[in-house]
């Protein structure tokens, strides 16, 4: 286990990834946490912030009860703020978020009102800080990063295939799409650290094929690599099946029947990685207790898929995973943006 004490050199990192998200002198900011956040986080936000010359205050919510059957990890859909309106008051009022609540304000509930005010927010993901300051976002990741988003809204349809079986049709005419290289100064901008992928959300029955998740994909729920082959048939953007005599497989299984809900079964968001800085295999440096898991997310030429909710599809649930994988080939419209795993074109 790493030391999670403050030290110069990530004061220093989070003051360039402040930077980078248009905070200095004068900026209104709220950093809001949990009772149950990583306090490391805070205080390095608050020093550097303080650098900057930032006018900032901190709010610290009560982690709220346990409700789901199972652990939640990795969701971006924080339940801290518990619609509680003075709050959502105080931070509609700010010029960015800091967040560092352990699920991320990505998702959660209050975030679309906020959102509408024109505040920024900036996820400061729930990693102990050698993983941020190993994955500090660059400007230089920022036009790499619009590219492949801008790719994403040109185009009308997805296809992912791999050597282990995989092949995947997406229909993502007029799907929401976005993705972050780790920072924004858009209002209503949205970015989180590590940062560094494009994403879209497919829209209601527009994902169909077979998923074939072999060893050494991740399921970063689980914050583990598969040893054996999961085999998954997609229908109406639904998993209808799940193959495979394994525990990996097993597991896949019981995860997603514990919600009691077949919304946990949906297609949530695609996608591919686009961080340099962001490495496939640094999980097996790390205990779990050490990692949320967003690094990798963003390896660059993954594949990214998730079920659970999609609220462009009108699909909620609690119940969530994010699953990278390796080697796979991604075209747009037929045009190759990552082959066997390798990002391609101007996006490399």
């Amino acid at each position: 286990m790493l030391q999670e004490i403050v030290e110069g050199k990530w004061i220093a990192s989070f003051r360039r990834a402040l930077a980078l998200n248009g905070i200095g002198q004068g900026t209104q900011v709220a950093i809001v946490a949990e009772t149950q956040s990583r306090p490391v986080l805070a205080q390095l936000c608050g020093l550097a912030l303080f650098d900057l010359g930032a006018q900032y205050s901190t709010i610290v919510m009560p982690t709220p009860p346990q409700t789901a059957p199972v652990p939640v990890r990795s969701t971006g859909a924080s339940n801290a703020i518990q619609n509680t309106r003075h709050v959502i008051e105080a931070l509609k009022n700010v010029d960015v978020i800091v967040d560092v609540t352990v699920e991320g304000l990505l998702h959660a509930e209050e975030w679309p009102e906020i959102e509408a005010a024109g505040v920024r927010l900036f996820v400061v993901c729930n990693e102990h800080p050698e993983v941020l300051e190993r994955t500090e976002p660059t400007a230089d990741l920022g036009p790499k990063v619009q590219l492949g988003i801008d790719m994403l809204s040109a185009a009308s349809e997805m296809r992912v295939t791999s050597n282990a079986g995989t092949d995947l049709t997406i229909d993502i005419r007029d799907a929401p799409c976005g993705g972050t290289p780790g920072f924004t100064t858009n209002p209503g901008g949205v970015a989180h650290w590590p940062g560094g992928l494009c994403l879209c959300f497919p829209g209601e029955g527009a994902v169909n094929g077979r998923i074939v998740m072999a060893p050494g994909d991740m399921n970063l729920t689980f914050k583990s690599y598969l040893r054996d082959p999961i085999d998954l048939k997609i229908e109406s953007d639904f998993i209808t099946d799940i193959g495979g005599d394994n525990v990996d497989a097993d597991l896949f299984r019981e995860y997603l029947a514990a919600w009691e809900d077949p919304v946990a079964y949906g297609m949530s968001h695609v996608g591919w990685g686009m961080n340099p800085r962001a490495r496939w295999e640094s999980m097996a440096m790390y205990d779990k207790r050490d990692v949320q898991g967003t690094e990798f997310r963003a390896w660059a030429g993954n594949f990214l898929w998730s079920t659970g909710s999609n609220q462009y599809a009108g699909r909620f649930t609690l119940g969530h995973f994010d699953l990278p994988m390796r080697g796979c080939t991604l075209s747009l419209d037929n045009k190759a943006v990552v082959i066997d795993g390798v990002l391609q074109g101007e996006l490399a």
